[in-house]
């Protein structure tokens, strides 16, 4: 939500971020200047702390009194919305990101489909962050069609394009970097940004990865994230990524802007999304991007025009479009263009914001309550959302 907030905050709105306590929410709190209260939310199941989160929530709904209240991801959206509903919170919206439910089965995968049809039912609204995702919402049942929608082309936060239009002294920048990471001025590279886990098919990337090596002997992959302990890699895959002399592994980073100048393809094998945002920041920066036909992932590549998708789980089918890419510059010059110039269009930060705003101001006049007044007209009290 990097701006959003301040966006929202300047158009009258009083808002408070309500989060797990993180140093992610202390920078929000300064960047945005906006009230955070931090709470304790597992990721994972957890009925005895999830049990003290919705009360938690429920005692500060009731002393916040806030006219709006945005929940999203599956625990926080699941109990956001409840204590929103408890507490009779004027206007709640649920904001959908994606769905956990995708890539489990049997208990987990039932279960998960409950808590997103409670978190939907305790809603006015479902924002889907993308078209197919809220398709797949609405196949599975767990909203009706007319209660889910997208705001424009869809996304959490639209693309801070200019970061990705490089000067001259950032293109210098980017050749210090990779000779600092060690790649060769002659190799290409794909990269890929995101967590190291295998429903974001970092297995699959492993073995696309091994397959074109026969092929470009000096090819590097560039890995930019970080594992997680709820979705390992396998251990042999794992231990291959570290040892690889060709795999290039840098962690977590604050601002990879200058990292996809490195690239010649971005290959994206994630297996469920809401809306990615790191296929759209490669189209940004003008390069082509490899993904599965995966639910969110469609919405980002626009099959033939900005990159290519192949069918979910096709390993070899991966490997064999980046090879295309790889052998043929103009093909990768001509589709990472038509992908940048999509994200300078479709997908502006401020768009976005503003029809956020947008639907705000909507559900406030809905409900009979004042609209907000922008920070330049500061005679009517600021609304208030969490």
């Amino acid at each position: 939500m990097n701006g959003q907030l301040t966006f929202l905050r300047e158009r009258g709105f009083d808002i408070t971020v309500i989060a797990a306590p993180s140093e992610s929410l202390d920078i929000v709190r300064e960047r945005e200047q906006v009230a955070t209260i931090p709470i304790p939310i597992e990721r994972e199941i957890s009925p005895v702390a999830d049990a003290r989160t919705l009360a938690k929530l429920c005692g500060i709904f009731r002393k916040l009194r806030p006219d709006i209240v945005n929940a999203g991801t599956p625990k926080a959206g699941l109990l956001g919305m409840i204590a929103a509903k408890l507490t009779g919170v004027p206007v709640r919206l649920y904001t959908l990101r994606g769905l956990r439910l995708e890539t489990t089965s049997g208990f987990k995968e039932r279960l998960l489909a409950t808590t997103e049809r409670i978190a939907a039912s305790c809603a006015h609204q479902v924002i889907c962050v993308g078209d197919s995702l809220r398709q797949e919402f609405v196949r599975r049942r767990l909203v009706a069609a007319d209660k889910a929608i997208v705001l424009r082309h869809g996304s959490s936060n639209g693309v801070k394009a200019e970061r990705f239009q490089y000067s001259a002294e950032q293109f210098a920048q980017i050749e210090q970097l990779r000779e600092s990471l060690g790649i060769p001025a002659e190799a290409r590279v794909i990269g890929f940004v995101g967590r190291l886990t295998r429903d974001k098919g970092i297995v699959d990337l492993h073995e696309a990865f091994t397959r074109l090596l026969n092929e470009f002997p000096d090819l590097r992959l560039v890995l930019i994230g970080w594992p997680e302990e709820g979705d390992p890699v396998p251990s042999p895959v794992w231990q291959s990524l570290q040892e690889h002399p060709q795999i290039i592994r840098t962690g977590a980073i604050k601002d990879p802007s200058l990292h996809y100048g490195l690239f010649d393809v971005f290959v994206f094998p994630s297996y469920r999304e809401g809306f990615p945002n790191v296929p759209m920041e490669a189209a940004a920066a003008g390069v082509p991007v490899v993904g599965y036909s995966a639910t969110g992932t469609i919405d980002a590549v626009v099959d033939g025009v900005t990159g290519t998708l192949v069918p979910l789980q096709d390993s070899a089918s991966l490997a064999s479009v980046t090879a295309n890419y790889l052998r043929n510059p103009l093909l990768r010059h001509r589709h990472g263009e038509a992908g940048r110039r999509r994200a300078l269009t479709d997908f502006r930060r401020e768009d976005i914001w503003q029809s956020l705003a947008n639907l705000y101001g909507h559900w406030l006049s809905e409900r009979g309550l004042p609209l907000p007044i922008s920070s330049d007209e500061k005679t009517v009290p600021l609304r208030k959302a969490a």
